[in-house]
C-alpha cells in the first residue's frame, strides 16, 4: 500500500491485491495517517485490488463517516475488478462513496 500526495488538499492511497481480515487494520492505519495530516480529500486507488471482504467494507464505511464529520471526501478510483464493481453496486456503496466508473 502506497501513499501519494497530489497537493495539500488531496492524497491518493493505493491499496494492493486484497483488503480483508488479514490486512484491514493496516489499510485503516494508512487512511488514518492521511486523515491526521489534514487532507480534505482522500482517494483510494483500487487498480490492483482483486478482493475485499466485510472487514474491508467495514473499514471503508467507518472511515467515510469519520471524514464526513470534517466535511472531507472519500473517493475510489481505478476500480477494475468486475466482481468488486458488482458487489459495490449491489450494496449501493456508490450511493454513499464516490466511486469512479459506477453510476
Amino acid at each position: 500500500m502506497t501513499i501519494k500526495d497530489n497537493n495539500k488538499l488531496e492524497i491518493i492511497v493505493s491499496a494492493e491485491d486484497k483488503i480483508d481480515v488479514s490486512n484491514s487494520q493496516e489499510f485503516e492505519r494508512k487512511l488514518q495517517i492521511a486523515y491526521n495530516q489534514g487532507y480534505e480529500q482522500i482517494i483510494i486507488d483500487f487498480k490492483n485490488v482483486t478482493r475485499i471482504d466485510t472487514c474491508g467494507l467495514g473499514k471503508l464505511l467507518s472511515f467515510y463517516k469519520k471524514i464526513r464529520v470534517r466535511n472531507g471526501e472519500l473517493r475510489i478510483i481505478n476500480l477494475t475488478n468486475d466482481y468488486i464493481k458488482k458487489m459495490f453496486k449491489m450494496i449501493k456503496l456508490n450511493k454513499i462513496i464516490d466511486i469512479e466508473g459506477i453510476e
